[in-house]
């Protein structure tokens, strides 16, 4: 899995109608060439942190807080499902993220457990 992480003003290119047009041309053009390749198996990108709802259980009850877990300055901008045969072959896909200079966490997914549905 790759995750994309992007700074404050990486996201507040998104909707800066003097930016934005670069920034999505960048993604776009990014997605295309991962699913072109045939690597990609999902992925979606995220709606801004501001609109997440963390959960918690404890002592048996509920909390929930507005916002994300981790106290952050990068944001979660969205993820990426490959089928790769190597970890360098995800890490080549990961260098060539628009916010890569960011960050681009790279992590295996597990498999599921034996016996388990798929």
């Amino acid at each position: 899995m790759l995750m994309f992480y992007e700074s404050p003003a990486d996201l507040a290119q998104r909707d800066n109608p003097d930016t934005s047009p670069a920034y999505w041309g960048a993604w776009t053009s990014y997605m295309g060439a991962i699913s072109a390749s045939g690597t990609m198996t999902s992925g979606n990108g995220l709606q801004p942190r501001e609109l997440a709802t963390t959960l918690r259980v404890k002592d048996g009850k509920r909390q929930v807080q507005d916002g994300p877990f981790a106290d952050t300055r990068e944001h979660l901008g969205g993820y990426v499902i490959l089928n790769v045969d190597s970890i360098d072959q995800a890490l080549e896909w990961a260098a060539r993220a628009p916010c890569a200079a960011t960050g681009v966490e790279v992590r295996p997914v597990m498999p599921p457990p034996p016996g388990a549905p798929v």
